[in-house]
């Protein structure tokens, strides 16, 4: 009796850690599924149009390995002011990540980041960016896989 208590509890706790993300695994390897909505940054920068100025993401290295220092580039068409950056998990709550970002010409800015590692393979991670337009505060926000080889 004791032994079969010591089981389902087992088996318990190995259920309860399977991964932080219960979506279907997607990646950009042969025989799996990609998410189109993801970044890509093996194929360049990631791109929006945010109140007709383009805004672009870059993470180096592209695969945006965990527990490992990321560069991020953060690119805009038009100067803006006040830019603040962080990364969130997109699907569950991994802690906030704020990114200090360096910039010589307000369109144009970079700073490093580094994110822990999740027990799944599928660790969505979220970019959310708010920035001041002529005076305006415009946000966006590019979502993209780690550990994304």
């Amino acid at each position: 009796m004791h032994f079969l208590t010591k089981s389902v509890f087992l088996l318990f706790f190995i259920a309860n850690l399977v991964g932080c993300d219960s979506q279907v695994k997607e990646s950009n390897s042969p025989g799996r599924i990609v998410d189109e909505t993801l970044c890509q940054f093996s194929e360049g920068e990631c791109k929006q149009n945010v109140h007709n100025m383009t805004v672009s993401l870059l993470i180096d290295p592209v695969f945006a390995p965990s527990e490992k220092p990321l560069q991020v580039k953060l690119n805009f068409s038009e100067a803006v002011t006040n830019v603040d950056v962080r990364i969130e998990g997109r699907d569950m709550f991994m802690g906030i990540i704020p990114v200090k970002l360096t910039s010589d010409d307000s369109k144009s800015f970079s700073g490093q980041a580094i994110y822990g590692s999740c027990s799944s393979d599928y660790m969505v991670w979220r970019t959310i960016i708010s920035f001041e337009l002529n005076g305006e505060v415009k946000s966006t926000w590019f979502d993209f896989l780690a550990d994304n080889h």
